[in-house]
């Protein structure tokens, strides 16, 4: 045990290993019990993820994307196929198109040609900097008119109203969720029916909402449409570039309300919190004996 690289985070009661973080008992699992791991990863086949054959890669025949030209069709296909024909001459980083490469080249030149109006802070991208002003909004804000309570932007002064016209609210019968919209309700209650009515054709696993699959697909396919204007970085989902982007304006929306720590993602938060709370939810069952990984 004394060899394990997460040891500091163990805490045995009554011959129990547990983890405040999913990632350290993995890691703690491939040090400790590393033959027991590669065993369970070939038995439930984690990694043997079926693989799509070249020709489904047509955006006509696969991904259903649609264009006005052959221009705009063209730069598309760029995401399956994977080309990248231009190369930035200081790193080698390669790019599928021109605009990205420029952009990219600004992180080697350290020019950064868009000031924030609020701190001096400047930016490489206009779209990056404002991104980073909605820090400074949040100083000044959105009011809800029924209670005052302020918001940095718009659209969570409307999520807020809900609130105060709970009247109207559908509530879940199996859960105390409450929602404005009845379509809203229906693929809610599909979490508690297990219903899960679209089926992705490459590996069969099924899912909830068509958006879920939609973004299953990119794994199969490779497609990243979100790309980091910044550093050329792309995500298959536009909340993982969301997230992203924080490390670049530096916002830090997330607080503790137990100390004045600060995080980027709910994620980390939530790890956080443990630090306070004592929650060690993930247990390693080799070391009690039991064949397997529980989450508590």
């Amino acid at each position: 045990m004394d060899s394990c690289p997460e040891v500091t985070q163990i805490k045995a009661e009554e011959g129990d290993v547990t983890f405040t973080d999913f990632t350290y008992l993995d890691k703690h699992l491939k040090w400790c019990h590393r033959s027991e791991y590669l065993a369970w990863v070939k038995n439930h086949k984690v990694y043997n993820c079926s693989k799509i054959s070249s020709g489904m890669l047509s955006c006509s025949s696969y991904c259903g994307r649609r264009f006005h030209d052959k221009g705009s069709l063209g730069k598309h296909k760029v995401i399956h196929t994977g080309n990248r024909p231009y190369k930035c001459p200081e790193c080698g980083k390669e790019f599928a198109r021109m605009a990205q490469l420029r952009c990219h080249l600004r992180t080697h030149t350290g020019e950064r040609p868009y000031p924030c109006p609020q701190c001096g802070m400047r930016f490489s991208l206009r779209s990056t900097l404002r991104i980073h002003q909605q820090v400074h909004s949040k100083e000044k804000a959105f009011s809800c008119p029924d209670c005052g309570k302020m918001f940095s932007a718009l659209r969570y002064v409307k999520v807020h109203q809900r609130a105060h016209n709970s009247e109207r609210m559908l509530q879940c019968r199996e859960c105390t969720k409450t929602f404005s919209r009845e379509d809203v309700l229906k693929k809610h209650l599909r979490i508690h029916t297990g219903e899960r009515p679209y089926q992705c054709n490459v590996c069969s696993k099924r899912f909830v909402r068509i958006s879920h699959l939609k973004n299953h697909m990119r794994t199969h396919t490779g497609e990243k449409p979100y790309r980091c204007e910044q550093c050329g970085s792309s995500y298959a989902q536009s909340g993982d570039l969301t997230k992203h982007m924080r490390r670049h304006t530096g916002e830090k929306p997330f607080a503790c309300s137990d100390c004045d720590r600060r995080f980027n993602n709910s994620g980390d938060l939530s790890k956080h919190r443990r630090s306070h709370t004592g929650h060690r939810p993930y247990k390693c069952l080799y070391d009690g004996g039991i064949q397997g990984m529980h989450h508590l």
